[in-house]
């Protein structure tokens, strides 16, 4: 994991990540951990672990949804590596 990347993944962190990678036009980060208490991945702290991403970007155009899910996926690894279970995206126009 590198200098910068918190050791539980936070709502701001993965925003700045995607921020920095994909210039968003729209972007918003919500950690639902909480709400996933208890179950595979959680990691007992109640956030860090499973988060939804509502994103527009420049960078997803003329890509299919796969590929733009993709780039998401890629801008987030080190945070994959660090404890984040799940992902929702949801693809904004």
């Amino acid at each position: 994991m590198s200098a910068g990347t918190p050791s539980v993944p936070t709502a701001q962190a993965l925003q700045d990540a995607l921020t920095a990678a994909l210039l968003p036009t729209r972007l918003e980060v919500i950690d639902e951990s909480a709400a996933h208490a208890g179950h595979a991945g959680a990691n007992g702290l109640g956030f860090g672990t499973h988060f939804r991403v509502r994103i527009a970007s420049p960078a997803f155009a003329g890509k299919s949804r796969v590929a733009q899910h993709r780039l998401v996926y890629d801008a987030l690894r080190p945070f994959t590596e660090a404890g984040l279970h799940a992902l929702a995206i949801d693809i904004l126009t």
